[in-house]
């Protein structure tokens, strides 16, 4: 199999006042096609710091992040957006949908070109059939959170990462989620997921355990 991201020996050190924190501490971590990983750990041993590195959506102050064979230090912001937008899917815990905007708007947002049939044909494979102009207030969270994987899936990604995405959820629902996720990685999608969760992390074929800034057992 083919990795589809490499994080190699990466540091993020922060800056409070006086006293340098280091979030991750000289990390290697591999993501090959297909994969689906969970990520545990206590709150602060770094699990969302390397889900922001892997997106593209922090800097690392020492290593590489590689995605698709692309070293992230080596491109323009300019370039390192358009590799985020149209590689990596995002979900959220809060599911972070704009409550002025209908499910289909919120899913149309991040296309690159909108695409009005697209976002309804996406709907539809999370199971939101005819629900394309509920706002979010006129759903329920489980129902928020499949917009919210709809979203990710516009740009036809290769990796999608979820920060806690059964976090807001009963266990219902949060079994709803992890088993479309579940549906995503069986058609080819890589998922990384972060969660407190041992529920959702059953799902996962390998899970990766985090404390203070480093990767322990894997299991």
């Amino acid at each position: 199999m083919t990795d589809i991201l490499e994080i190699k020996e990466v540091w993020k050190t922060y800056q409070m006042g006086a006293e340098k924190i280091n979030a991750i501490q000289g990390i290697n971590f591999k993501v090959e096609d297909g994969a689906f990983i969970a990520v545990m750990g206590p709150s602060g041993s770094g699990k969302s710091t390397l889900l922001h590195l892997a997106g593209i959506l922090d800097q690392p102050t020492k290593g590489d992040v590689i995605l698709k064979g692309e070293n992230i230090k080596e491109l323009s912001g300019k370039q390192q957006a358009k590799l985020r937008r149209t590689k990596i899917g995002f979900i959220f815990q809060r599911f972070n949908l704009l409550s002025q905007l209908t499910a289909q708007e919120n899913v149309m947002l991040p296309m690159i070109k909108p695409d009005q049939e697209k976002a309804r044909k996406i709907l539809d494979r999370v199971g939101l059939e005819g629900k394309y102009d509920r706002l979010p207030t006129q759903l329920s969270g489980g129902e928020e959170q499949r917009v919210a994987i709809a979203r990710a899936l516009a740009n036809d990604p290769v990796l999608i990462l979820a920060d806690e995405p059964t976090g807001e959820l009963d266990t219902t629902n949060s079994r709803m989620i992890m088993d479309l996720l579940t549906e995503l990685n069986q058609e080819g999608m890589s998922i990384i997921i972060v969660t407190h969760d041992p529920m959702a992390a059953e799902y996962a074929h390998k899970t990766v355990k985090m404390k203070d800034g480093k990767i322990g057992n894997s299991s």
